[in-house]
């Protein structure tokens, strides 16, 4: 007789263990998932700050060049002097009652003022002024470009071209965005007052210009303009959910004289 063949057992998973092991896949699975989502929503907020700093940064530099370039050329260039969209009347233009009355920075000017101010310039050397002027309305600043009309008012010329040019700038917010500002920022809005766009540095001896009264707050006699930029990242932060804002300064310095 032969012998009985040997049955060889061949050992499976349990139930149990299956069961074990599809849980453990699905936790790993659920955390790496949970951590790429995370990264995704890190990744597009601070893109979205970076997107938001490097506008800022433009709008900023942008401003600084027209502060600097304003006032060219002014009336001691010409022997004789051309017409008056060739020459500049003042660095700095003013509402109401350009150019006969200047009126006074801070206090009687509707602009230059905290949110809005008209500068007057030929920057591109082509023989003809412009007014450029920025001005914040609501939360996006705008900005202006028109050619210098003789008896005009620069408010109202250039009001007619204005176009967005920096969004989400939160410089002037509703009190309930500087107060939703200040939960994550407590420094930034001081006493919760608004802060201004343009701050103004003027002569200490007021020089004058042409049709320009010789006053020490008189628009032609701005020296410098100080530029605060605010402006807030269209998400919240996606960790703590806090709001993302840059903030950013710049000088311009007039370059020409007044005489």
């Amino acid at each position: 007789m032969k012998p009985a063949a040997t049955q060889t057992k061949q050992a499976g998973f349990t139930l149990l263990e299956l069961m074990v092991s599809v849980a453990i896949f699905v936790v790993i699975s659920g955390t790496m998932f949970g951590l790429l989502g995370l990264s995704q929503k890190r990744y597009q907020t601070e893109s979205q700050l970076l997107d938001t700093f490097q506008e800022a940064r433009l709008g900023l530099d942008q401003i600084v060049r027209d502060v600097s370039n304003s006032g060219f050329p002014p009336a001691n260039h010409f022997t004789v002097l051309p017409a008056v969209g060739s020459y500049t009347q003042s660095p700095v233009a003013w509402s109401p009652n350009y150019p006969l009355v200047a009126c006074q920075v801070g206090v009687t000017c509707i602009t230059p003022g905290p949110f809005d101010v008209i500068l007057e310039e030929d920057y591109d050397g082509s023989g003809v002024v412009r007014w450029v002027r920025y001005q914040l309305v609501g939360t996006t600043l705008m900005r202006g470009v028109a050619p210098k009309v003789a008896g005009g008012d620069p408010a109202v010329v250039t009001g007619a071209v204005m176009f967005p040019y920096v969004l989400n700038v939160m410089n002037n917010g509703t009190p309930a965005q500087i107060g939703a500002i200040i939960a994550s920022y407590p420094a930034m809005f001081p006493a919760g007052n608004p802060i201004p766009l343009f701050t103004y540095t003027l002569f200490d001896n007021p020089l004058g210009a042409a049709g320009c009264a010789a006053a020490v707050n008189s628009p032609c006699n701005v020296r410098d303009i100080g530029v605060t930029l605010i402006v807030q990242s269209p998400q919240r932060d996606a960790q703590n959910r806090m709001l993302r804002l840059v903030e950013l300064n710049g000088r311009g310095h007039r370059m020409n004289p007044n005489k």
